[in-house]
């Protein structure tokens, strides 16, 4: 698909503060990036380094946390999919299955920001942004996502209650959840907005309750929708949308 806004190139100072190097790369906020640092755990060029006053050249230098190299991207990249089903939300996968990187074709090495299951259609977010990524992930920046649910038989009005107040699941209780029976669907068609991110959390909410959920689609992630998009094509952000997300989890 073609690019629907240019976005406009980052320009690096010669030579950033280690900590804040860290940061920008999406290793860890600055201050968690010093302790990082006094704790020996960087190293530059191959020697570690314990000054929080260095400096480093994000092009240049070779920078290591835990022996595992970061660095900064030439541009940053933000990217709406609409995912198609039997795409796999990883970068990489080891069965040669395909992935959502094989419906984008870009020259940054970009990655999704948190995962759809294969069956499941809709809105997913890539970029090379690690601390927006990191932020929208993380649970306290509870970011709103909105999904299409159909059900194999009507949603009863007892478990509709219980779904909205959080249900126990393996892995702990689900936060409130809002739903929206869609009128003429015999309550089989509902829109559920969730701000976690658990492990097929929609799907196992319902299945806890002994429905399948035959069809799931994402139709909104951080206010993003992929209305005009069809399924398997891409664009990328504007500016205004990227501001959007920055400010939602108080990056700006």
């Amino acid at each position: 698909m073609e690019q629907v806004e240019k976005q406009s190139e980052n320009v690096f100072p010669e030579t950033l503060r280690l900590n804040r190097f860290l940061a920008m790369a999406g290793v860890a906020s600055r201050r968690a990036a010093e302790e990082l640092i006094a704790n020996g755990e960087v190293e530059v060029n191959g020697v570690v380094v314990k000054e929080l006053g260095t400096k480093v050249h994000p092009q240049n230098d070779v920078v290591k946390v835990n022996g595992q190299t970061h660095s900064l991207a030439q541009r940053l990249v933000y990217i709406l999919l609409h995912k198609p089903k039997d795409f796999i939300t990883t970068s990489s996968d080891e069965k040669g299955r395909r992935t959502v990187l094989d419906l984008v074709n870009v020259r940054e090495r970009v990655y999704p920001v948190g995962r759809l299951d294969r069956q499941t259609t809709g809105a997913l977010l890539l970029t090379n942004d690690g601390m927006l990524a990191n932020k929208l992930m993380h649970p306290s920046s509870e970011v709103v996502k909105s999904y299409h649910v159909s059900l194999d038989k009507g949603l009863d009005e007892s478990h509709a209650n219980k779904l909205a107040h959080g249900v126990y699941l393996e892995d702990g209780k689900t936060a409130p959840a809002e739903l929206e029976i869609i009128p003429g669907t015999k309550s089989r068609e509902i829109v559920m907005h969730i701000h976690e991110g658990k492990n097929r959390q929609v799907r196992r909410m319902f299945e806890s309750f002994g429905y399948e959920v035959t069809r799931l689609h994402r139709g909104e992630y951080a206010g993003l929708t992929v209305q005009g998009l069809q399924r398997g094509m891409w664009r990328f952000l504007t500016e205004g949308e990227v501001k959007h997300l920055k400010n939602l989890v108080h990056l700006q």
